[in-house]
């Protein structure tokens, strides 16, 4: 199991560490889908420290806005995306959650297991993604003004709030951002996609039709079974 998951990471870090202009291209892209974006930090090019980062003891390293104002600074305009990724092509890209979507974020074992049952149900489960190979991200739909009080958020600046009943799923909805790919990470992994957000093929080979973003409270159900029986 060990050795698959390194060949994994390694395989994703090749993936996400390609040419940096390829996170201009992924953030035009996921613009492109409606989804804000922003910078994210990259890792560090000294060797000395893991963030490229001035914090110190970052504690998620390259997994973080490079600004204190990114829920203002996100956005979906093209020409702003292109000014930021070609004055730092290195900088990684982040999703703010809790606007278009939603994610649960789940250890890798418990999402491959959600995703083998959603796949015998006939359910489809809509974008999924991978970080570093030990955490996977399913994006669903957001929840609605009317569920406010039901809304919680995971803060990433530190150790994301877990929901309680589940250990080791969490929610990132409002005030709250995922790590989007190609970004790569100080281990040499990075993030990429197990179902990407665009669905089919055009005859030139580019996935064409955005894939629906399913109802949390169903995807939900399946992630909070196989984390339990995950962590068991």
């Amino acid at each position: 199991m060990a050795d698959v998951l390194n060949r994994r990471r390694r395989r994703h870090g090749r993936q996400a560490g390609g040419k940096q202009s390829s996170r201009m291209d992924a953030a035009l892209e996921y613009a492109s889908l409606g989804w804000p974006v922003c910078r994210g930090a990259s890792p560090s090019s000294d060797g000395a420290r893991a963030c490229g980062c001035d914090r110190m003891g970052c504690p998620a390293p390259a997994e973080h806005p490079v600004s204190a104002a990114w829920a203002v600074e996100a956005t979906t305009d093209p020409d702003t995306i292109r000014r930021w990724w070609t004055a730092a092509p290195e900088a990684n890209v982040i999703l703010p959650t809790g606007r278009v979507f939603d994610v649960f974020d789940v250890p890798a074992g418990a999402g491959v297991m959600a995703l083998a049952r959603m796949d015998r149900a006939g359910t489809r489960p809509g974008p999924v993604a991978a970080v570093d190979a030990q955490r996977y991200l399913f994006f669903v739909a957001t929840r609605s003004p009317a569920d406010e009080d039901e809304w919680w958020s995971c803060h990433l600046d530190c150790v994301p709030e877990a929901v309680e009943e589940t250990p080791g799923l969490r929610w990132h909805c409002r005030n709250s951002y995922v790590l989007a790919a190609p970004s790569p990470l100080p281990s040499g992994g990075g993030a990429s996609w197990i179902r990407p957000p665009r669905l089919g093929t055009s005859p030139s080979g580019p996935l064409t039709a955005p894939a629906e973003l399913p109802d949390p409270i169903a995807v939900l159900a399946v992630l909070a079974d196989a984390c339990e029986e995950f962590t068991a």
